[in-house]
């Protein structure tokens, strides 16, 4: 997929308040400074589309970005490390949720994980979370230039070993660099795929 145009929509506090169109939607989520804004730039190919911080915390709304006139890209709120009170925390909580659960646009769900640590319970939830409630999501390794191939290597099957303790089938997995550029094409082939998928089926149902 060749990115032509992407741009700043707006950003909101309910999935309720979400654009009216429908155009399929891809969402990003993961643990706080997993590098989801620098994934998101590379994606886009604008280094500055998403605000890049050293702080976590930073997304706290749902941020809409239309790539093509025909996607969005939605950016979530991490979660974990932020430090912010447990009523703000609970309200992010109940604004991903409402996303997640009751936005029918969305197709997929790009769950990010640091290729450099050890599996850990938070990320194992959040998935196990989306699997219950039949939310279809594939996982991102990101920051995969600062691991050795074979530590790399490593690190990805301790973590689907961990998933298969939970999982019959793993889900649909990439590897990603922002700095190396890594992971950009696989990505936006497949939601290509997806978006090829969405609207053919919209074309039969207005037969």
């Amino acid at each position: 997929m060749i990115i032509q145009e992407a741009k700043y929509i707006a950003s909101y506090a309910k999935y309720t308040q979400c654009p009216k169109d429908i155009k399929p939607e891809y969402a990003f989520i993961g643990r706080s400074n997993v590098g989801k804004s620098s994934l998101i730039n590379l994606l886009t190919g604008y280094n500055e589309l998403a605000r890049i911080s050293r702080q976590p915390g930073k997304t706290q709304l749902l941020n809409y970005f239309e790539i093509n006139k025909r996607w969005y890209l939605v950016d979530l709120p991490g979660y974990g490390y932020a430090k912010i009170s447990k009523t703000k925390r609970r309200e992010w909580e109940k604004m991903i949720e409402g996303y997640l659960l009751f936005r029918p646009q969305l197709q997929l769900a790009f769950v990010l994980i640091d290729s450099r640590i050890k599996p850990q319970a938070i990320d194992l939830e959040f998935m196990n979370w989306l699997g219950s409630r039949q939310v279809p999501f594939a996982i991102v390794f990101t920051k995969t230039d600062k691991v050795k191939p074979r530590e790399l290597k490593n690190k990805i099957n301790a973590f689907n070993t961990k998933m298969l303790e939970s999982w019959e089938e793993l889900p649909k997995q990439f590897i990603s660099s922002s700095t190396k550029k890594v992971g950009r094409e696989e990505l936006l082939d497949y939601i290509g795929l997806l978006n090829d998928q969405f609207y053919d089926a919209k074309n039969i149902l207005k037969k």
